[in-house]
């Protein structure tokens, strides 16, 4: 089954237009596709990153001053 497909205009550099060109024919790919591709990579780091947030959330809060102040008397910096 396809997946219905919205059209939106994007403007693109003239160099990064070129180089999606070569890669599309290179690929036996869409441009479409490609861009299509990386927004969803993107958004898929955004949901882990929101993910690792959301796991750590109730870690305590640790002072700047007090992690430099630890890294030093361990050697790490």
């Amino acid at each position: 089954m396809k997946t219905a497909r919205k059209k939106a205009t994007v403007y693109l550099d003239r160099k990064l237009h070129r180089v999606l060109r070569l890669k599309a024919a290179q690929t036996d790919c869409s441009i479409s596709r490609l861009v299509d591709d990386a927004v969803r990579e993107a958004l898929a780091e955004d949901t882990k990153d929101l993910a690792a947030i959301e796991a750590r959330r109730n870690e305590p809060d640790l002072d700047f001053e007090d992690v430099i102040k630890e890294m030093k008397r361990r050697g790490r910096l």
